[in-house]
């Protein structure tokens, strides 16, 4: 049984940036700027807790040099997100990143359009997310909000899901992202329910963060594309600045709920 929300311990919730579309501007034309390694040391100053990049097999932003550089130049934790691939792991382990996100990947999305099918790829996951763990690399899935799949990612040993928050943040009418947003609940309570560390992200901004931000069962959200497109207008350390005040004053208010209910 899950527990009562008010009972649950609401730990410090994590921002992770995702830098790889400061890479999509410099790719747009070639060249070094801008420099997603900047972009990283600034969003350290800004309020970030880690950094996430997705080295994708076409290399359409984030390069395996940009990879070096990251790891050599940030101290904040690096967030390798990668295709359940023997390139991939063999790059993870070349480099030890902090932590690997394990996320479907086609050649022709734009970006990553769904979560990864945990429960129908055990055979080809399992040997890949054993060889991450023995290597010390924390393993996080990438799946969409199922009971389903949070079970199978349990039965892989992955001790970290990020759930794709996609639907909700593209829902247009209020039923459809009350819809979504339930879901978003569900999962994030089974998914403490078996053990699970609870991330979530892909397309929330400062307008929809704030009832995932307070999802007490969630200890981190990684954020990236939102960001650098409002860089443009504001500056990268702004934007950021701002998102994190977000979170925390959103997580304030469900801590004081929670212990109005207690």
């Amino acid at each position: 049984m899950n527990a009562p929300l008010h009972t649950l311990r609401r730990h410090k919730l994590r921002l992770g940036v995702n830098i790889d579309h400061v890479a999509t501007i410099r790719n747009a034309r070639g060249g070094l700027h801008p420099d997603p390694v900047r972009a990283a040391l600034l969003a350290a100053e800004a309020g970030a807790d880690g950094i996430t990049a997705h080295l994708r097999e076409d290399r359409r932003h984030i390069t395996d040099a940009d990879l070096d550089a990251l790891v050599g130049n940030i101290s904040l934790p690096l967030n390798l997100e990668m295709a359940a691939t023997d390139e991939m792991l063999g790059i993870a382990l070349k480099h030890r990143p902090h932590a690997a996100c394990i996320v479907p990947e086609r050649r022709a999305e734009r970006t990553t359009e769904g979560g990864l099918d945990a429960a129908g790829q055990h055979n080809v996951l399992a040997p890949i997310i054993s060889r991450l763990q023995d290597a010390g690399i924390r393993v996080s899935l990438f799946i969409a909000p199922e009971a389903r799949q949070l079970e199978a990612a349990a039965r892989l040993g992955a001790p970290v899901v990020e759930l794709h928050t996609g639907p909700y943040s593209h829902a247009v009418t209020e039923a459809e992202v009350a819809a979504e947003m339930a879901r978003l609940v569900r999962a994030a309570e089974t998914g403490a329910a078996l053990g699970l560390e609870m991330h979530a992200g892909h397309g929330l901004t400062f307008d929809n963060v704030g009832p995932v931000a307070a999802l007490a069962q969630l200890h981190e959200l990684n954020i990236g594309h939102f960001l650098i497109g409002e860089a443009v207008f504001t500056g990268l350390g702004p934007a950021i600045a701002r998102m994190r005040a977000a979170m925390d004053e959103s997580r304030a208010r469900g801590a004081a709920a929670d212990a109005a209910r207690a």
